[in-house]
């Protein structure tokens, strides 16, 4: 499984950015897809996930309202729509591939992607 992320850059504080997430490599409908993110000397951190043949999504409180994870099961690509942006936002954003359901746990994840950067001026 191939997982490539695409669409980070540089935005400020309160503007928006969309980041893509496309996955190869297998059939993918029993899988979830989640976005992680880990800012400079912090632990990677949970930030969405979506269930792949479903409507389940997930959200870490700190987003909740801001993000916005969807999918397009035919090409087969993730996203995650980011307004609102804050400079706390700031992080390498991690694209993730597990099969199953969706979880906030980053072991339980078995395919990453490379990360995109984000980042969020004041």
């Amino acid at each position: 499984v191939q997982v490539v992320e695409s669409g980070g850059g540089l935005v400020q504080a309160g503007g928006s950015l969309r980041l893509s997430c496309a996955a190869s490599g297998r059939t993918f409908s029993n899988t979830a897809m989640g976005w992680f993110r880990q800012a400079p000397g912090k632990e990677r951190e949970f930030v969405a996930a979506i269930r792949w043949s479903g409507v389940i999504t997930l959200y870490a409180d700190s987003v909740k309202g801001r993000f916005t994870i969807s999918r397009d099961n035919a090409k087969p690509m993730v996203y995650l729509q980011m307004n609102s942006l804050k400079p706390e936002d700031t992080a390498v954003y991690y694209c993730a591939v597990r099969f199953g359901y969706a979880t906030m746990k980053i072991s339980d994840y078995d395919y990453w992607g490379q990360g995109t950067q984000v980042t969020v001026s004041s």
